[in-house]
């Protein structure tokens, strides 16, 4: 089945958001520090945290999303191009949209991720389910817990 380009641009979202019991500075480095990406995502990251800088993530062994970081506001948002490189999913690298948003909420943080530009319902209910997967990991890793080993990144579960 072919996709109209424009439904793809257009596309479909996924949005979650998170209340973590940490500050914004604490957490804004979860999504730009590779050391502290893969504590809660992923096995091995390249991350270059500027406008047009690589965002490549290992979620696994097989899985590599891979985009660019196209805004970074310390502390308040960072946003990306997503895809993957294997591309099995009819998700290409850079093909749809990550935003995050950092609200400070008294001695926490609301973390708000829209994922944006998902080509159809297939895309949007496996990216829901992983942002949940992740998101639930970040809430432990970022106030300094340990979420433990990935299943997902060690093939344990599917």
């Amino acid at each position: 089945m072919t996709q109209n380009p424009d439904t793809v641009l257009a596309g479909l979202e996924v949005m979650r958001e998170v209340r973590i019991e940490a500050s914004p500075e604490t957490i804004f480095p979860f999504f730009t520090e590779p050391s502290k990406l893969i504590r809660w995502m992923g096995v091995e990251a390249e991350l270059d945290p500027q406008s047009g800088g690589i965002y490549r993530v290992h979620v696994s062994k097989e899985w590599v999303a891979r985009g660019e970081f196209v805004a970074v506001q310390p502390f308040v948002r960072v946003a990306f191009t997503w895809g993957w490189e294997n591309n099995v999913t009819q998700l290409p690298p850079g093909a749809s949209l990550i935003e995050v948003t950092l609200t400070p909420d008294e001695d926490a943080t609301i973390v708000r991720l829209t994922h944006s530009r998902l080509p159809g319902d297939e895309a949007v209910a496996s990216h829901t389910q992983g942002w949940e997967h992740y998101l639930d990991r970040l809430t432990i890793a970022a106030p300094g817990g340990d979420p433990g080993p990935d299943p997902w990144a060690t093939g344990a579960t599917e």
